[in-house]
């Protein structure tokens, strides 16, 4: 089958196993706030000064692209997300035969790819599934250095490296955990071109290149933020670089049990892992795969709360090395799909989507609103989308001011940022019943105290283990039903 044929019919597995998705607001929290920082910076919202995040520029401009779309960019980006998944399917299968894979073994490797990214809460537009595209583009090329260099072949690998570590730095400026996978590229690259015959002055320009390309996108906001003033690259700099070592640590059970369940979904794979190295061909190109897989580990180790989408990008990779042990034996590609199948019906089909709740919260917000800003203090920051209300805060990712892991750890005092909300008299508050993370207790507080002051629940609706509750001010609902 020619490549463009390979490439349509992962298109249309992974259109058949996020279809279920489409439309759906809250697949993930993660994913619903870059859709709404995407989509304020189309009306002139700054990240990290107008609404506070840590992901780099570079993810919030892949939403405002996207908002350019029809619609309230819900569908879209699910659809964007899809053409990016099936892409990067499609470079999995590339480089799977690259490391020896038949074709059959290669194409179950980019099904895996797309089935699993489902099962480690990839089903969106979490941001490893716009930046594997970038990394596996990288990877691609980086497995193209033992041929290169056996033609000696300098200037070639020269390029092949720069757009590469350009690739990568388009990945890092998604996300920062890739810089170790970028590093290891480019060291690769340097290791070739000396294979290669380099002279000691050429690695040396070669490397300084890919370096400066690798940099380059996130030097470029750097630079732009650097323009807007010291104040303002201030907040930059504090969101990007400092807050995270701010961050509480979860306990020591919350992350073994975390790691636990991702070891159990990527147990197939961890088997082919194991079966690819045992019986490993005395090929560059294997080894090259295993030192990124190590590369990508590190990544999926450096933040350390070990949420299940951390290990998505372990997926590309993990998915390259087991396509040459899947083409061997076919029953290896019955087992690993079965598993992963059983595993998307328990953890995909099965689970209730909660969309239906999302849109109804929102209804509330945008009657009962009249131009004042709701505060969404726990659930979804989706809603400020749904409901196309303004924000009352610029740190609108409700664990930032609500769950106890963030206290301390953005710059300010949580607590009183959400007392200065409340001061305002939000026409609409939104919280959980059953909260995503432990509260931080002075912000739940301030809020408890002043919904039974001055609110009225007027919605309940199902949210994962809990309820969504949607409360409006007494005097605007009065005011509303006379």
């Amino acid at each position: 089958m020619p490549a463009w044929g390979w490439a349509l019919l992962l298109l249309a597995i992974a259109m058949a196993i996020r279809c279920r998705d489409f439309g759906n607001p809250v697949i993930h929290v993660d994913e619903e706030y870059y859709l709404l920082v995407g989509s304020r910076m189309l009306q002139g919202a700054l990240p990290y000064v107008d609404l506070w995040d840590r992901k780099p520029v570079g993810l919030f401009l892949i939403f405002a692209a996207i908002r350019l779309l029809p619609g309230d960019g819900v569908l879209a980006y699910q659809l964007v997300a899809t053409g990016f998944a099936a892409a990067t399917a499609m470079l999995v299968l590339v480089g799977a035969r690259r490391l020896g894979a038949r074709p059959a073994g290669a194409f179950a490797a980019g099904v895996a790819y797309l089935l699993w990214l489902s099962l480690l809460s990839g089903r969106g537009g979490q941001s490893p599934v716009f930046y594997n595209l970038f990394v596996a583009g990288a990877a691609v090329l980086t497995l193209r250095l033992p041929v290169l260099a056996a033609a000696r072949r300098q200037g070639a690998i020269i390029g092949n490296g720069a757009a590469a570590c350009l690739l990568a730095g388009l990945a890092i400026q998604t996300k920062y955990t890739p810089v170790g996978e970028g590093a290891f590229f480019g060291l690769v690259h340097v290791w070739y071109l000396r294979k290669a015959g380099g002279s000691v002055v050429r690695i040396g320009g070669a490397a300084s290149l890919w370096a400066l390309l690798g940099v380059l996108p996130t030097a470029i906001i750097v630079g732009l933020y650097w323009l807007q003033g010291p104040a303002v690259f201030a907040a930059f700099w504090f969101s990007n670089f400092a807050s995270i070592a701010l961050r509480h640590g979860y306990p020591a059970a919350k992350i073994a049990a975390r790691l636990a369940g991702t070891a159990a979904q990527l147990l197939p794979f961890i088997a082919c892992a194991v079966a690819a190295w045992r019986h490993r061909p005395r090929s560059d190109e294997t080894m090259i795969a295993f030192g990124w897989l190590i590369a990508a580990l590190i990544a999926f180790a450096m933040i350390g709360a070990f949420f299940d989408h951390y290990a998505l990008p372990l997926m590309v990779p993990l998915a390259m090395i087991a396509g040459p042990v899947l083409g061997r034996q076919r029953a290896a590609i019955v087992a690993l799909l079965g598993y992963g199948a059983i595993l998307f019906v328990a953890r995909v089909l099965l689970v209730p989507t909660d969309a239906a709740s999302a849109r109804a919260v929102a209804q509330v917000m945008k009657r009962y609103d009249r131009d004042e800003c709701p505060f969404v203090f726990a659930g979804d920051s989706v809603l400020y989308v749904l409901a196309d209300a303004c924000v009352p805060t610029p740190y609108a990712f409700p664990s930032t001011l609500a769950y106890d892991p963030e206290r301390g750890a953005t710059g300010i005092d949580e607590a009183a940022e959400v007392r200065r909300v409340l001061a305002g008299r939000p026409p609409v508050i939104v919280t959980m019943d059953v909260p995503f993370a432990p509260w931080n207790t002075d912000s739940e507080a301030a809020v408890a105290a002043a919904l039974r002051r001055e609110y009225r629940l007027v919605a309940s609706v199902p949210r994962e283990d809990g309820h969504l509750l949607a409360y409006v001010r007494r005097d605007r609902l009065e005011a509303a039903h006379r």
